[in-house]
């Protein structure tokens, strides 16, 4: 689940103006009783979005993010994990430290990024953010949305993804399986009917994934 203040002021959120909805959702979120995924104002570091780079001040998301987690602790919504979202780290965004809301309030980090062109590799897209995230947070890194281009040289560059998160030791993945036609930022992502590129997403998952998860079990390098 993503919490997004499209339609909030991030300042009012830390200061308890929507608290009766977040009690509600809180609620709601306990009473589900299962394990329950939940980021706010995801890809903060950079400036697309409101709550985002260059339209608030870090302080003030991260005032936000540490009252949402308080309240629902008090709710009793322990069955959260809160994942903390950032964009990878390229020209434009803002330094991603300055938004993290510290380790007791994170379960795991998110970090969101693409392969647009055939020169983008996992250490190009993600091994600098993860290098930096790990820098100040020992947190289980999940990469939160991703997908690999067609444009890319789509079922190699699928394999480079899955050696990247086996070789960084990530969580696993969330894919964009959206279908855009707006040029090389918003190609076609998805692989169904691809069939060289669904050969590579199963076999990465069978074999760097499946097998790492089986290996780690068992405490075997």
């Amino acid at each position: 689940m993503q919490i997004d203040p499209t339609y909030a002021a991030v300042p009012a959120i830390a200061t308890g103006a929507y608290d009766g909805y977040l009690r509600s959702y809180a609620d709601s979120v306990r009473d589900f009783g299962h394990a329950v995924i939940i980021g706010f104002g995801h890809e903060m570091n950079a400036a697309w979005y409101s709550w985002g780079y260059g339209h608030i001040p870090p302080a003030t998301f991260v005032r936000a993010w540490r009252h949402i987690v308080t309240l629902f602790r008090g709710q009793g919504a322990d069955n959260v994990t809160w994942l903390w979202t950032v964009n990878q780290d390229s020209p434009g965004t803002g330094p991603v430290q300055d938004w993290w809301p510290g380790p007791a309030y994170v379960t795991w980090v998110g970090i969101d990024g693409y392969y647009f062109r055939p020169s983008d590799s996992f250490a190009s897209v993600f091994g600098h953010t993860i290098a930096e995230v790990r820098a100040f947070a020992d947190k289980p890194v999940l990469l939160s949305e991703t997908a690999v281009g067609p444009d890319t040289g789509q079922s190699a560059k699928i394999g480079n993804l899955f050696a990247g998160m086996r070789q960084y030791g990530t969580l696993g993945l969330v894919w964009f399986d959206i279908a855009q036609n707006n040029g090389i930022y918003h190609q076609d992502w998805r692989i169904e009917d691809h069939l060289a590129a669904e050969a590579a997403f199963r076999l990465g998952v069978r074999d760097k994934l499946t097998r790492r998860l089986w290996r780690q079990r068992r405490g075997v390098q």
